[in-house]
């Protein structure tokens, strides 16, 4: 390990090889997804995963959730789901002659959501209050909810008979959404070879515990990001807000989650400092589901994932140290500079 890397950002590194060496025990060669979802929870943030049925969706969720030693609770999401049956309710005791909160399922580490899309937009709606204040209100007393906190979510997006879709307000509230896709033919078979005989969440035991991820979390918000980087996603997320193709582009959520995503990446690279490379590998699942197409686009099968591709292209990436800056280079409002004092640019790369 480079001594300049500080050592905590070291440990967000273990840590998560360790983690992710778990869970493709049980997602057989989709290393991009779990790299992902991990990214999600170092970040503190929430994960959607949109895909076929069984391609492994509910099997991400749950060994992210088992890798970890915490509280888990899988709610399976269905169209007569009442808003109490997640948050909780008040129940009278006659012994005391008061109401007392009997908490929900949503009062756990990690929350398995599984065919969110099946449940009707106000058991949806149960979530907004969870996902984004970390709290839950029960007739007018809100209840807190312990760290680390995440809510991994799947739906189908082919079967839609009786599916409720997924509210603009809801989604913006997921930092990441990923699709998962067919496995190739080499990790099917292995699949098969590893996974045929024994249940593979019989022996799948935790590698990391709850204290372990509130101080990675710790460490990924203490990970350096130059002021040009900063101003780079800013001008990223603001340039999908004027696409003629979009009625919505993507929200300040959205570029506070970039920024997270970028921090808890470059950790898991093993750098103190985000590079741009960073930034860009996070722009497609943190800005893609937030994108709201116009009619004319839809009917013309615009993807907002080539959005995302052409954004990138366009908006020039800032050329300057990444690195933290020495005391003596900073200046007296706490900006990075370049050596030079001035801020350089350089054209984007073309993102594939």
């Amino acid at each position: 390990m480079s001594p300049s890397i500080r050592p905590q950002v070291a440990d967000v590194h273990a840590a998560s090889q360790r983690i992710m060496g778990n869970i493709e025990r049980i997602l057989v060669g989709k290393p991009d997804a779990v790299r992902t979802a991990l990214i999600t929870l170092l970040a503190e943030g929430h994960l959607l995963v949109e895909d076929v049925p069984g391609v492994g969706k509910t099997s991400l969720a749950k060994a992210l959730a088992r890798s970890v030693d915490c509280t888990v609770t899988r709610i399976q999401f269905t169209p007569d789901l009442l808003p109490s049956d997640i948050t909780g309710v008040s129940v009278f005791n006659r012994g005391t002659g008061d109401f007392e909160f009997r908490p929900g399922p949503v009062f756990a580490n990690v929350v398995v959501g599984d065919e969110i899309n099946r449940a009707s937009p106000k058991t949806q709606s149960a979530l907004l209050e969870c996902m984004e204040e970390r709290q839950v209100t029960v007739d007018g007393r809100s209840y807190p909810l312990s760290g680390p906190f995440m809510v991994i979510a799947t739906q189908n997006p082919v079967e839609m008979e009786g599916t409720y879709p997924l509210p603009e307000a809801q989604r913006d509230r997921f930092t990441t959404r990923i699709s998962l896709g067919y496995p190739d033919p080499a990790a099917e078979l292995a699949m098969v070879d590893e996974h045929a005989a024994i249940d593979p969440f019989a022996t799948l035991e935790p590698v990391s515990t709850s204290a372990e991820v509130r101080a990675l979390c710790q460490a990924v918000r203490l990970i350096h990001m130059s002021a040009g980087l900063r101003r780079y996603v800013v001008e990223v997320v603001s340039a999908t807000r004027r696409l003629p193709d979009l009625r919505v582009g993507a929200s300040p959520r959205a570029t506070l989650q970039l920024i997270r995503a970028s921090r808890a990446a470059a950790a898991l690279a093993g750098r103190d400092f985000v590079i741009p490379d960073d930034v860009q590998a996070m722009a497609q699942p943190v800005l893609s589901h937030r994108l709201v197409l116009t009619a004319h686009a839809q009917v013309d099968r615009v993807s907002p994932e080539n959005l995302v591709r052409d954004v990138l292209a366009r908006v020039p990436v800032p050329h300057a140290p990444t690195r933290p800056a020495p005391t003596g280079d900073r200046n007296v409002d706490g900006r990075d500079e370049g050596r030079n004092g001035v801020m350089g640019r350089r054209r984007s790369p073309r993102v594939p």
